[in-house]
């Protein structure tokens, strides 16, 4: 496994989410609020295939760099995937899941770098 500080890896990940053309992409330092991680990465795809291509690519590049994820969520149902990856966690909605849960409200005090 190669090592990467959490907020360059986040970074990566945004590319790779715009790479497949992800929208309102917000990477999110939540260092202060909680210890599950450092960043979150949210983004929005406008279909389910959308929201699991995107998913898919990260997981993608991430194993090329052999970079593996604690956990993934929703990948069958393709509305709301979350890849949990220790320090980061993304989370890939399909537009109207990422309007009603609105996560960014949650962690709204928290600094985002994007």
């Amino acid at each position: 496994m190669i090592f990467i500080n959490p907020e360059e890896f986040a970074k990566k990940i945004e590319a790779w989410i715009e790479a497949k053309n992800g929208e309102e992409i917000e990477v999110i330092n939540v260092t202060e609020m909680t210890t599950i991680a450092n960043y979150f990465v949210i983004a929005s795809g406008n279909s389910e295939r959308q929201v699991k291509a995107i998913a898919d690519n990260v997981e993608y590049e991430a194993k090329e760099l052999e970079i593996f994820p604690k956990n993934i969520e929703g990948q069958r149902e393709g509305r709301w995937i979350l890849l949990d990856y220790y320090d980061v966690i993304v989370h890939i909605f399909h537009t109207e899941e990422r309007q009603l849960y609105n996560l960014e409200k949650l962690w709204k005090n928290s600094p985002v770098t994007r």
